[in-house]
This record gives structure tokens, C-alpha cells and sequence, in this order.
């Protein structure tokens, strides 16, 4: 096996990580946190990283992603990856489960599972292979090949080049490790047929970009949870919506889209890569020193940063004066 070693013991559908995700998504954004950079000289900067964790969970998220999309994932060494996810593990102390990323080729994607693995990770969100695409049967052994040689549970993430077929989701949902998908194409009509191929509590995550977006559409095909790239840099706003949302609080849905949300998309569309750019730029106007982005992604033009202050400083207000309002109301 050229050096690498099937796992041969399987552990059920490991039930008890996927009750935590259900429980946490049924409370709670998930939270994707963003990875310290240094502004100097762009190596990781793990104490503002911790920092940043904590504060995360603090807010209460129903699980964390480190080493993600969000967190840059794709430009980080073995070495770097393994503190960040380490780091993840320490700070979160078991309060909420940490599902961490791994990518490119399954070769290579085993080795990240392995770290994680060996950092504590509870569970593996599997992000689209690196540059080629291929037929169902290759997306299959992809995941089969990856299941085989880890213990941790696994959650398929479809976007880009990668888009399973109804008949090729009922194959990698009957390896005994896989236990979600978290969709990215936003493809409604096939995210139904994928959700009514699935064994019953297998796990489906909404992870379009700004998912909220979408949240309502996700939800009515039977896919309520999502992950939050706000959440990432405001977590009041997020927490708002996720609120609006789960208790049917249609105005309070359709204020947060008009008034942040939609104008958030907009800027974030204006330039490639900017759904982690415009994310981490907001994070250090909150006072997060988490620092650049790395190439080949870029931090936003000044015109760009402007505007993104201002729809900040909208969203946060229109949350307070929200929450003023709740509060007042309810001490008369």
C-alpha cells in the first residue's frame, strides 16, 4: 500500500459526534474562524489565533471549522496546520465539537487527517480536491480512499468541481465514517434529490458563500443549518439572523437581508477572493489583530475598506437598536 495503512475497525456511524453537530446546529451558527497572520512578515501568529478561538466560542457557535475556506486552509504547511488545529482543540476544551478541514489529493488529505486526528479533532470536513475534475466514480473513491485510512467522521464538502450525483451520495453515505455533505452550489432541485437519497440522520450543512443569503431556501429543502462567514467578524449579526430565522421572524429576516446582508454580498462580489478578504478586513476593524490575507488572495483597496466600514457600522447598529428596543419593551 506504497506506506499507507487502511483502517480495518470501524466505530458505527460514530453517533455521539454526530448528535453534538445536530444538537450545535440546531443552537447555533457554526463557526469557520479566520487564521492569524502576522502583519510583518506573514507567519502564523498562534497567540492571536487563541485569542481569536476563544472569543468564538464564547459567542456560543454550534461547532468549529478551523483551517477551512475561511481559514485559508489551502496555504498553510503541515506544520502550521497542525498548531492551528491543535490550538482549535485546546481552546474550545470539548465545549463544542471541532470539525477540522483537509484537501487536495486523497494522498495528500490523509496526512492532514492524520494531524487532525492526532490533534483531537472530532471530526473531518473533506474540501474539493485540488484542480481537476472528475467523473462520479472518481468523487466516490476520493472519499473511499480517504474513509479507509481514518478514524474520524467525515463531512463531504461539495462546491466548484466537485458535485455528487444522487446514486454516488448513497455510496460515500454508506462508508461507516461518513456522516454529512455541506453543499456549495446552491443547486436546489439536486439538493433535494441528495436529501431524499440519504439514510436517514445523515447531516447536510447550507454552505453557500453568505449563506445566509439562502438560508431560507436551504431550509425549505430540508437543510436549516449553515455555516456563517459573518459570524466570523460579527457574531451579533449573525447571532440575529440565526435567531430571526429559527424563531420564524420573517420583518426581523428580510431587515438583516436588506440591510446588510444583500449590501454585503454585493461588496464582496466586486473582487475575486474577496469572501475571505472582505472576512478577515472586517475582523481587524473589530479589533481582532488577525491579520493579512496570504497570496494570491489580496486585502481589500482602500475604496473597498471604506465601504466596508460603513456597512459594518450599519449592521452592528441596526442590532443594537434592535436589542435596545426588545429590552425596553419588555421592562414595561
Amino acid at each position: 500500500m506504497c506506506g499507507w495503512h487502511l483502517r480495518t475497525e470501524t466505530e458505527g456511524r460514530h453517533d455521539d459526534v454526530v448528535t453534538r453537530l445536530r444538537e450545535g446546529m440546531a443552537g447555533g451558527v457554526l463557526s469557520f474562524p479566520l487564521t492569524s497572520f502576522d502583519d510583518d512578515d506573514g507567519a502564523l501568529d498562534l497567540d492571536s489565533y487563541r485569542e481569536y478561538v476563544a472569543a468564538q466560542v464564547a459567542t456560543g457557535p454550534g461547532a468549529v471549522f478551523p483551517a477551512c475556506g475561511t481559514g485559508e486552509f489551502f496555504s498553510l504547511d503541515e506544520d502550521e496546520y497542525r498548531q492551528v488545529v491543535t490550538a482549535t482543540v485546546e481552546e474550545t476544551a470539548g465545549r463544542v465539537p471541532v470539525v477540522a478541514g483537509i484537501g487536495y489529493g486523497w494522498a495528500q488529505a490523509v496526512r492532514f487527517a492524520r494531524i487532525a486526528e492526532e490533534a483531537g479533532a472530532d471530526a473531518l470536513l473533506v474540501l474539493p480536491h485540488y484542480l481537476v475534475r472528475g467523473p462520479q466514480s472518481g468523487l466516490v473513491a476520493q472519499v473511499e480512499q480517504i474513509a479507509a485510512r481514518t478514524r474520524l467522521p467525515l463531512i463531504v464538502y461539495q462546491r466548484d468541481q466537485v458535485a455528487f450525483s444522487a446514486q454516488s451520495l448513497t455510496s460515500i453515505a454508506a462508508l461507516p465514517n461518513v456522516i454529512g455533505l455541506k453543499d456549495g452550489h446552491s443547486d436546489l432541485d439536486q439538493l433535494q434529490r441528495l436529501t431524499l437519497a440519504a439514510p436517514d440522520g445523515f447531516l447536510f450543512f447550507n454552505g453557500a458563500a453568505t449563506a445566509e443569503v439562502q438560508a431560507r431556501a436551504y431550509a425549505a429543502v430540508g437543510v436549516p443549518a449553515y455555516s456563517s462567514a459573518v459570524h466570523a467578524f460579527a457574531p451579533e449579526i449573525a447571532a440575529a439572523f440565526f435567531t430571526a430565522l429559527r424563531d420564524g421572524d420573517d420583518a426581523r429576516v428580510r431587515q438583516l437581508l436588506r440591510a446588510f446582508y444583500i449590501p454585503f454580498v454585493e461588496l464582496r462580489d466586486r473582487v475575486p477572493g474577496y469572501g475571505v478578504s472582505l472576512v478577515k478586513a472586517a475582523a481587524r476593524l473589530r479589533g481582532r489583530p488577525v491579520g493579512p490575507v496570504r497570496a494570491p488572495l489580496a486585502d481589500p483597496t482602500p475604496a473597498d475598506l471604506a465601504d466596508l466600514e460603513r456597512l459594518l457600522a450599519a449592521g452592528l447598529d441596526l442590532v443594537s437598536e434592535t436589542a435596545e428596543t426588545a429590552t425596553a419593551g419588555a421592562a414595561r
